[in-house]
């Protein structure tokens, strides 16, 4: 897999900001950061500061560009809205195993929300249920089943759900009781 990709830290901002006023050039700045050219021309034409009044103050500054950024990604560092509180995944899952143990996690999320009020969505009920190994999906239980093996005429044994054998198949008959010929 590639590296993952980070955003440009204030020091990597500062130093484009002032090794592009000093006029070195793109790919120069970009093997002194450590950054792939297109990462700066990115973040040049992001975080470009324009002015309509000021026309001569147009242009790429550090400080700038890092307040644009943080600006963008206010969020960061916050709980998300969607957040199963613990709590109530702890709830979810001990009703589930003193009820619906047996139940797969569409209709155990059914009955919760029916039958004690809380809502929660099949597939984090899903998630839950696997990781405390109260419910397989049905790849897994298929892995779990072994066929059970029955005996044959011919001494080959048959799975169960395979096709007989010739000596195993019986012979059609018609309606009025003659049997076709084989």
């Amino acid at each position: 897999m590639g590296k993952h990709y980070s955003q440009l830290a204030l020091d990597e901002r500062l130093k484009l900001a002032k090794w592009r006023d000093a006029k070195v050039s793109m790919r120069e700045i970009a093997i002194r950061l450590g950054r792939p050219p297109c990462t700066l021309y990115r973040e040049l034409r992001r975080n470009r500061f324009t002015d309509v009044e000021l026309p001569e103050l147009n242009g790429y500054y550090g400080m700038n560009a890092q307040s644009m950024y943080a600006i963008r990604h206010k969020s960061r560092g916050h709980a998300p809205n969607n957040l199963i509180q613990p709590a109530k995944r702890y709830y979810a899952l001990s009703v589930t195993k003193e009820s619906y143990a047996d139940f797969g996690p569409t209709l155990a999320a059914e009955m919760l929300a029916g039958h004690h009020g809380l809502t929660v969505s099949r597939e984090p009920l899903r998630k839950w249920t696997v990781e405390d190994d109260l419910w397989l999906s049905r790849k897994q239980r298929r892995l779990l089943h072994k066929p059970r093996l029955r005996p044959t005429i011919s001494g080959c044994p048959q799975v169960e759900n395979s096709p007989p054998t010739a000596a195993q198949a019986k012979p059609r008959v018609v309606k009025a009781g003659v049997s076709r010929g084989n």
